[in-house]
């Protein structure tokens, strides 16, 4: 699509965002999350991500939850730590902390999960989502986040 461009997510909405998503062929997403904009789309993302917390399903939830995005350009992966902690969100950029379970996937599946576009389920069966620790937990994320639904 011509007018797929996620480069400047500020003045985007989650259901936009989702629907650019959806929309957005492989390969739109393989180029856009090897781009210069990777870091700045991530960024955005995890910053979002407290207020998208929702602490009615979080209970007595207290975890550190990884996120080891692959496929930078240079090979490595983007590290961010959600922290949940008595009935609140807080996002850091880097391993800081031990994490109660690691998630790794690629940048465009990341983008499908994030955007409700990719189902959890079968991106774990098919190896393209790991989760490492608190399987558990990871399985509940869906429900501790406001995502755009599918």
């Amino acid at each position: 699509m011509a007018d797929f461009n996620i480069s400047d997510l500020s003045s985007v909405d989650p259901q936009r965002f989702s629907e650019l998503i959806r929309s957005a062929s492989g390969s739109q997403l393989n180029e856009v999350m090897s781009g210069e904009s990777r870091g700045k789309i991530l960024a955005e993302i995890f910053s979002r991500m407290p207020a998208q917390f929702r602490p009615d399903k979080a209970g007595n939830t207290n975890a550190v939850i990884q996120w080891n995005i692959t496929g930078r350009p240079d090979g490595g992966a983007d590290v961010y730590q959600v922290n949940i902690a008595d009935g609140a969100c807080s996002v850091a950029e880097g391993a800081q902390a031990d994490p109660k379970v690691e998630i790794t996937l690629a940048g465009p599946e990341f983008l499908k999960l994030i955007a409700g576009a990719g189902n959890p389920t079968m991106m774990f069966m098919t190896g393209k989502l790991k989760a490492k620790g608190d399987i558990m937990l990871a399985g509940r994320l869906a429900e501790l986040f406001a995502l755009p639904k599918g």
